[in-house]
């Protein structure tokens, strides 16, 4: 088959189309022909670069969030069936933890990584647990499901389940025209919240707006606090969606928070380190609670909600996966806008 492979850590040009052999499905596994899959800037380009693992055996083949068609599956695979149309969850847990089995896969500590520890979806075939392969509404397209399944899950998970976020109450989200501010915008406003979205130009402000948020900060240029309070009438923000880290953005962002407000943080493009005001932590009875990972429910919730209309996948464009390089070139260097993605198949 052919695939996408890098052999050492560096710039996009060791990105390199090669021809390795097809792999075969054992126990518990489906082979998949990929369809689409996403170009990430955390799990593909700092990857790629050496910034976020350094224990990666090599050849890699990135590409965490794949969705295809089942072409061939392994003993013991009940579930699925030749002809499914699937997406791929990349988080392979051990089903075996305190955390699994309670049914919060997203906390496994145990938890390996289809395109890190695995070969991802850069290739025109891949191999995956059947637990990891979720089947598709018939309506939901390839590149639809491979963006639903990447980030809307998450957004639920931080949401949901960790920032208990109710109807009727403000939630601020940072990087709002992001991949994940925009999920957070939309499943925000699914919630019944009142919505407002922060980034960091007047285009990409537009765009979350466009998304569905009933309010628009830039935080570039405005004071991210000041406005918060403003729009809110001096109540705050009862959740803020933190996904960026950056020191320069950490303080406005956690001084929007109402009384008793809780911020929730996955994901750290900005640096990650920050600086907490602890007086204001307690004083204030704030909480700070940081996310990664996904459940199956909340991948589940995300596929129902697109199968019923409620919400939409942000793509860019799509390109085929020869392009792979140039993909992540146009990520690296440009301030793109909805997802990349890369189509393997001939």
């Amino acid at each position: 088959m052919k695939a996408v492979v890098f052999r050492e850590f560096g710039g996009p040009e060791v990105l390199r189309l090669e021809e390795v052999p097809t792999p075969k499905p054992g126990a518990g596994e489906v082979l998949i022909q990929v369809h689409s899959v996403s170009v990430n800037r955390t799990l593909d380009l700092i990857v790629r670069q050496g910034r976020y693992r350094s224990d990666l055996r090599f050849p890699v083949i990135l590409g965490i969030d794949p969705a295809g068609v089942v072409v061939e599956t392994g003993p013991e695979v009940d579930d699925l069936r030749t002809g499914d149309r699937v997406a791929v969850i990349f988080n392979v847990w051990c089903r075996k933890c305190r955390f699994c089995r309670a049914g919060e896969e997203s906390n496994c500590p145990n938890c390996t990584y289809i395109g890190l520890d695995h070969w991802g979806g850069y290739a025109e075939y891949m191999v995956a647990p059947a637990t990891n392969a979720f089947r598709l509404p018939d309506s939901l397209p390839f590149p639809e499901a491979t963006v639903i399944t990447r980030h809307f899950p998450m957004a639920f998970n931080l949401l949901v389940n960790k920032a208990d976020l109710q109807c009727g109450e403000w939630v601020l989200i940072m990087g709002a025209a992001g991949a994940l501010g925009s999920s957070g915008v939309q499943v925000g406003k699914l919630l019944g919240a009142k919505v407002i979205a922060a980034a960091g130009s007047d285009e990409r402000v537009a765009a979350a707006l466009d998304y569905g948020a009933d309010f628009g900060i830039n935080y570039r240029s405005q004071d991210l606090a000041e406005e918060v309070g403003r729009i809110t009438n001096g109540h705050g923000a009862d959740v803020v969606f933190e996904n960026i880290a950056d020191p320069t953005l950490w303080p406005g962002s956690f001084s929007s928070l109402a009384w008793g407000g809780r911020l929730v943080t996955a994901g750290a493009h900005g640096g990650g380190q920050v600086t907490v005001d602890v007086r204001k932590l307690y004083l204030r009875r704030l909480r700070i609670i940081g996310v990664a990972g996904t459940n199956r429910r909340d991948v589940r919730r995300a596929l129902e909600a697109a199968a019923a209309g409620k919400i939409r996948a942000i793509i860019n464009r799509i390109m085929p996966l020869r392009e792979a390089s140039l993909a992540q070139r146009l990520l690296e260097n440009q301030g793109v806008i909805g997802k990349i993605i890369l189509d393997p198949t001939p």
